[in-house]
């Protein structure tokens, strides 16, 4: 590559956590993506803001505005002739980063910035204390981005497994069994990977949570430490109640050069890819993989040389366990892997969708601390939606792909997906499972996803009365998954399934 002013880097990272005393003193998300901003010019060591042409905002939730893109503007003082408020999705923040890079590749950018912020905690704070915020006022029709249920089926609604926290425990015990785990197994390596998020956390100047965890602690049920839905414990979740703001300064090498910023602290980009599931989780074809999340990581493999072991710095998100013990498989990488520059979204905290804007702040230092080849790999909605994106300190020898879609690679291996059908009865065994548990640490209810003998896939719950049906899911040393039993209608109309 040759042409300077086509070539794309990132010039400045900056981060905020607020923790106010005082709820009434918090910093609203407007103000603290104005403040991050603030520090990655400062971070740049040039006046870049003022030239920002371009400039993406991670969706958020703990505020409404409305246009936050144009008010945030208003706020920085700047008029960017691109200014774009993004939908929900945690991989948001890396395409945005990404979508960055290749506009000022196609020289419809020189200045870049993408900022995420959210103040989850001050809100809550806020309203156990009957505090009005004085922030900018609540838009009543404003933009909105509250996870919405509308699109999914009424069974998975009525009977609670319509949330992250619901649905991704079928992904965990659906891959455990495949792996050939047991349940026990399973639960000490996802113990074990976030014990290592929590290590890097506490070592994190920017992190919520600055405390080391051992696997133990992190694995065993308490009242701090309560079940939520099997088999995560609330250290095993993301924290989205904090007060954090991120953002990232991206230009041509040219214009970098130009402002005086030395080589070394601008931060390339070598490419990346994305791709998607089905929306519905109850559409796919299995549980025990993501053809989408594996088609975007054999991509990046390609781009590190071929070899998964070539990343020195990675960043796997980490919503719960089963997202980076799948990513790290398909990677090639040992259950000894330091997954993450940041602190996981358990211990650094989870902004919502814009945890990666911290992460790819934390990658920047990292890559300008010595690292060759760093991994950013961001994810969103049910083991949705899928971007990687990876970052090295030297110019790349050839242009970003304009092509960013692996679509077509995970498509190709997916298989055709069961009926869904909300009425099967009979005979029926277990696909996956979860246990959904009330905040005193008792079982509401189990739910499992069944295929019966037309091998039609359906929900069903095990009732808190149900203790043997239950026990059988909760056994420890051996897997639930393929386990036989009978579904019956309930005195409430209700799908019920028992161990046979």
């Amino acid at each position: 590559m040759s042409n300077a002013s086509r070539i794309p880097v990132i010039v400045g990272v900056g981060e905020i956590t607020d923790k106010p005393a005082n709820p009434a003193e918090g910093l609203e998300p407007l103000a603290l993506m104005a403040e991050a901003l603030k520090r990655a010019e400062q971070d740049a060591g040039a006046r870049l803001a003022a030239e920002i042409d371009s400039i993406d905002l991670v969706n958020l939730v703990s505020w409404r505005y409305e246009d936050p893109a144009r008010q945030l503007c208003d706020r920085l003082g700047i008029a960017p002739k691109r200014a774009v408020y993004g939908p929900v999705g945690g991989e948001g923040p890396i395409r945005y980063l990404h979508e960055a890079a290749l506009r000022i590749q196609r020289g419809e950018s020189v200045v870049g910035a993408v900022c995420g912020a959210e103040a989850q905690s001050t809100v809550n704070k806020a309203e156990k204390a009957g505090v009005k915020l004085p922030w900018t006022p609540f838009a009543e029709h404003g933009v909105q981005s509250v996870r919405s249920a509308s699109w999914q089926h009424p069974l998975a609604i009525a009977l609670g497994v319509f949330q992250p926290i619901t649905v991704y425990p079928f992904y965990d015990a659906a891959t455990a069994a495949k792996w050939g785990q047991t349940p026990r197994e399973a639960l000490r390596e996802s113990s074990e990977l976030w014990s290592t998020f929590a290590t890097v956390a506490a070592n994190n100047p920017n992190s919520w949570l600055k405390r080391s965890f051992d696997a133990d602690t992190i694995m065993t049920p308490t009242a701090d430490n309560r079940l939520i839905a099997w088999p995560y414990n609330k250290l095993m979740v993301a924290n989205p109640m904090v007060n954090q703001g991120a953002a990232l300064i991206v230009t041509s090498l040219a214009k970098a050069r130009e402002a005086g910023i030395p080589d070394e602290r601008m931060v390339h980009f070598v490419g990346g890819a994305a791709a998607e599931e089905p929306r519905d989780y109850l559409v796919r074809d299995q549980y025990v993989e993501s053809y989408a999340q594996n088609a975007v990581l054999n991509t990046v493999i390609d781009l590190a040389g071929g070899d998964g072991k070539a990343f020195d710095a990675i960043e796997l998100y980490s919503c719960f366990p089963c997202v980076p013990k799948m990513a790290r498989r398909t990677l090639g990488l040992g259950a000894d892997v330091r997954p993450t520059v940041t602190g996981g979204l358990t211990f650094f905290g989870a902004p919502l969708n814009s945890y990666m804007t911290h992460a790819a702040c934390a990658m920047v230092r990292r890559i300008r601390g010595g690292a060759k080849c760093g991994l950013l790999y961001g994810q969103g909605g049910f083991v949705t939606k899928h971007h990687a994106l990876v970052l090295s300190p030297a110019e790349p020898a050839e242009r970003l792909s304009e092509s960013t879609s692996v679509q077509a690679i995970a498509d190709k291996q997916r298989g055709d997906a069961p009926k869904f059908n909300p009425e099967a009865g009979g005979k029926a065994k277990v696909e996956s499972f979860t246990v959904i548990y009330d905040r005193n640490g008792e079982v509401n209810h189990g739910v499992v996803i069944l295929r019966n003998a037309d091998n039609d896939r359906t929900l069903a719950r095990v009732p808190a009365s149900d203790k043997q049906t239950l026990a059988r899911l909760l056994d420890l040393d051996r897997s639930p998954v393929g386990t036989n039993g009978v579904i019956s209608k309930s005195a409430d109309g209700m799908q019920e399934w028992k161990a046979a």
